[in-house]
């Protein structure tokens, strides 16, 4: 398997190519094709989620977990990382995912978010990973 660390910054470095194609427009500053921007948005979610499933294992039972046992099983572990998901999910899922923002000050917050959470992900890391 993977390691799901660098799963993950695949996937933000994918967003980043998919970013590219929106046609930023310098003198507006947004994104003129908000496609784009809702798929980098998702693609960087994604990408946390590798990260985070490595380090949480929540992926345990029926059905898909939701947000709300990513926060719990952060919020047990380490409330720098509940910080990160809390901001990242409104971003880079909500904000860029759902609502396909054109603002580019918010989409460069997106993918910061989605390193923070890697980042703090990587420091957790389990030694051994069963996936």
């Amino acid at each position: 398997m993977k390691d799901p660390i660098e799963e993950a910054q695949r996937y933000v470095a994918n967003a980043e190519e998919v970013i590219k194609k929106a046609n930023y427009d310098p003198d507006l500053k947004i994104y003129m094709d908000n496609k784009y921007v809702k798929m980098a948005g998702n693609t960087l979610w994604n990408g946390c989620l590798i990260a985070l499933d490595a380090v949480l294992q929540i992926r345990k039972g029926k059905g898909r977990p939701s947000i709300d046992k990513y926060k719990e099983a952060a919020g047990k572990r380490n409330r720098k990382l509940l910080a990160a998901i809390l901001a990242g999910y409104n971003i880079m899922h909500l904000t860029m995912g759902y609502d396909g923002t054109q603002s580019k000050k918010t989409c460069d917050e997106g993918f910061e978010w989605a390193n923070t959470i890697i980042d703090h992900c990587t420091k957790l890391m389990p030694a051994t990973v069963v996936v």
